[in-house]
């Protein structure tokens, strides 16, 4: 059962102080340093007016090694994880956490055995810390990374028929199954970090709309992974297509999820829902469809977005025409050259246009090209902020120099228009 406390807000703290007596900051420092109770603890985002992290996210946990337990930090970049150890009884993780501490994190999420703490700063400075009860169990096993997110076992997989009824993947599914595990691995923390820093309301249903859900089986996945996790999940699948919405419908019913999961059959531009959306996802869209499914979520200020675009054809179409600037033209010279060429433009153009309107954005490669290669996904989450200048004559000096118009680009103009009016 948990139970959400009121906030501790302390305009007047020091952001530098560590100490146990130091409110909301001690409390944190003291759970990370608990080797017996801490279960994970993620910090992200950026102070507003601070300079960005060294790295954009950390995680923390105890692991047992040979030599005794340590608490395990693990540092990400745009690209890759970088991993350090300090043994937990020495002064060394106490360094280790007050450094951390100190680096400009806006938010720290911070599970324990017996409770969750979610630390943020607001725009004016100030410190709020909600603690809400929760049990969860400690693991410290140094192969636990390693292991699947997604049981093979799970029931819808063996209902998608990823799955046999013995929960092995089957060989030719694995390809499929990686897929979906990947995608998980990228929703998860960007899930935490939205709720870390107040952008997801707790303490009611979380609202989850997929757009262009196709198959449903990333709608599936990510269902699962939500309420396994604990959250009281409202999610709804967005696809014009009779016959995939009653396939879907049947899968749901099948596993007793028909309550909270449903699925309208309408296109992306036209859907409609009761509640904004806390998530968006619009995965394997095709073409342009990722830009609509994109200009909704805008449209709604969704705090988190998931979009894993599938094919190009619009920017590809109007490179045909134009004049490559110099000295590009030979990358529009071969067919094949210039598709992936505007595959980079068009996704580049997209990132730059949520920049634009208050979202900061990852494009990352959640799947080897060995299993899809559709393999590319941009994650926004709408942070608010007004981007600075050097951002719009970024995009506007690269839609210049390529003479392109990317759809999503208008069609936020058009909300801007609906908006004034």
């Amino acid at each position: 059962m948990r139970t959400e406390l009121e906030p501790v807000s302390t305009p007047d703290m020091d952001p530098e102080a560590t100490d146990e007596e130091s409110g909301p900051l001690g409390a944190i420092r003291g759970a990370l340093l608990a080797q017996q109770t801490l279960v994970r603890a993620i910090g992200s985002g950026r102070r507003r007016g601070a300079e960005a992290p060294a790295y954009h996210r950390v995680e923390l946990r105890y692991v047992d090694l040979k030599s005794g337990r340590h608490l395990q930090v693990t540092e990400f970049d745009e690209r890759q994880s970088h991993t350090r150890n300090a043994p937990a009884d020495s002064a060394e993780a106490g360094q280790v956490v007050d450094e951390l501490l100190r680096a400009p994190y806006g938010n720290w999420h911070v599970e324990t055995t017996g409770e969750t703490l979610r630390l943020r700063y607001t725009k004016k400075g100030k410190l709020l810390l909600h603690r809400e009860q929760d049990s969860r169990e400690q693991w410290t096993d140094h192969d636990r990374t390693k292991q699947r997110v997604l049981d093979p076992a799970a029931p819808f997989l063996v209902e998608l028929g990823i799955s046999d009824h013995h929960g092995k993947v089957k060989p030719s599914r694995q390809s499929k199954y990686k897929q979906i595990e990947e995608f998980c691995k990228l929703l998860a923390p960007a899930l935490d970090e939205a709720i870390a820093a107040g952008r997801i309301a707790t303490g009611r249903p979380m609202e989850v709309v997929d757009l262009g859900c196709g198959n449903a089986y990333l709608t599936l996945a990510a269902y699962h992974l939500l309420t396994a996790a604990g959250h009281d999940v409202r999610m709804t699948g967005i696809d014009h297509n009779p016959a995939a919405r009653a396939r879907n419908t049947k899968r749901v019913a099948a596993l007793g999820w028909q309550e909270h999961l449903r699925f309208v059959d309408a296109t992306i531009a036209d859907a409609q829902l009761e509640v904004r959306p806390d998530v968006v996802l619009a995965l394997h869209a095709c073409d342009t469809a990722t830009d609509d499914a994109l200009a909704r979520a805008v449209g709604w200020e969704a705090p988190l977005v998931l979009a894993a675009p599938c094919c190009h054809h619009d920017i590809q179409k109007q490179l045909k025409s134009v004049v490559p600037p110099a000295p590009y033209a030979l990358m529009t010279r071969y067919g094949i050259v210039r598709e992936r060429l505007a595959d980079m433009l068009t996704d580049s153009l997209r990132a730059a246009v949520l920049r634009q309107v208050g979202y900061r954005v990852e494009v990352v490669q959640f799947v080897d090209s060995e299993h899809t290669p559709r393999n590319l996904l941009l994650r926004a989450a709408r942070t608010g902020a007004t981007a600075g200048p050097e951002v719009r004559a970024e995009y506007e000096e690269l839609v210049g120099a390529w003479q392109v118009t990317p759809r999503l680009a208008t069609l936020v103009q058009d909300l801007d228009r609906e908006a004034v009016s």
